[in-house]
C-alpha cells in the first residue's frame, strides 16, 4: 500500500519534508516511518489492545495513527516541536471525524521527551532515531525509573536504530534483544530494519 492510500484511509497528512527540521544538534530532523516499513514490522511484532505505546518524537503522529487504526491501542505521542504537534492535534481532529474512535486513548504531548511523566501502564516506546544519544540515555534513565516503581514487560521499538543507542543498551541496562525485522533493503542499508529490546 502507499503513503497516500494510508493518509486517505485515516483522514489524515503526515508526511513531511526537507525544510522541516529541529534546529538543535540533540534533536534531528523530522521524518516519518514509512508505511511499508510498518507493514512489514507489524507482520512479526504483535500489538493488543491492552497496549500501551508511547513515541518520542511523533512529530505529525503517522505511527500513533497507524497503531490506533489497526490495533485499537493506546497511543501517546510527545513531540517538543510546537508546530509540529499542532500538525498533530489537526490530524486528530480529522482523524477522529471519519473513524469515530474514542479521542481519549490518543493523546499528543508537546513536550521534551525527558519531560514526559511515564505513566504506569505505558508499556511500548519507540524511537525512529528522534535524538543524540545523551538524550535518550535522559530517557531510558525515566523508563527504568518506572519499571522499577511498576513492574511490566516493557518492550523498546527502534526503525534506524543508532550505534550508539545500540551499545548504551546491550553495556548498560537488563533490556536484551527480543526481536530484528529486516526490511527487503537491508542488503543495501544495514540500518533499515527494526530493533526490539525487551525488560521483563
Amino acid at each position: 500500500m502507499n503513503e497516500k492510500y494510508y493518509e486517505e484511509l485515516m483522514n489524515i497528512d503526515t508526511r513531511g519534508n526537507k525544510g522541516e527540521v529541529n534546529h538543535s544538534i540533540h534533536f534531528h530532523p523530522y521524518e516519518p516511518t514509512p508505511y511499508y516499513a510498518l507493514e512489514e514490522l507489524f507482520k512479526h511484532y504483535v500489538v493488543q489492545a491492552s497496549d500501551h505505546i508511547v513515541d518520542y518524537g511523533c512529530g505529525k503522529g503517522r505511527l500513533n495513527f497507524y497503531i490506533h487504526h489497526t490495533f485499537q491501542a493506546v497511543v501517546t505521542g510527545i513531540e517538543m516541536n510546537h508546530h509540529f504537534y499542532q500538525d498533530a492535534i489537526k490530524n486528530k481532529t480529522s482523524y477522529l471525524k471519519k473513524t469515530k474512535r474514542n479521542p481519549d486513548t490518543i493523546q499528543f504531548n508537546c513536550c521534551t521527551a525527558e519531560e514526559y511523566e511515564i505513566q504506569p501502564d505505558d508499556n511500548r516506546f519507540y524511537f525512529f532515531n528522534p535524538f543524540s544519544v545523551q538524550v535518550f540515555m535522559r530517557v531510558l534513565r525515566n523508563i527504568l525509573l518506572s519499571h522499577e516503581k511498576h513492574n511490566r514487560q516493557i518492550d523498546l521499538i527502534f526503525y534506524y536504530a543508532s550505534d550508539d543507542y545500540r551499545y548504551y543498551l546491550e553495556d548498560h541496562t537488563s533490556f536484551e534483544l527480543f526481536k530484528e525485522v529486516q526490511l527487503p533493503t537491508y542488503d543495501k542499508n544495514p540500518y533499515e530494519r527494526f530493533l526490539i529490546y525487551r525488560l521483563g
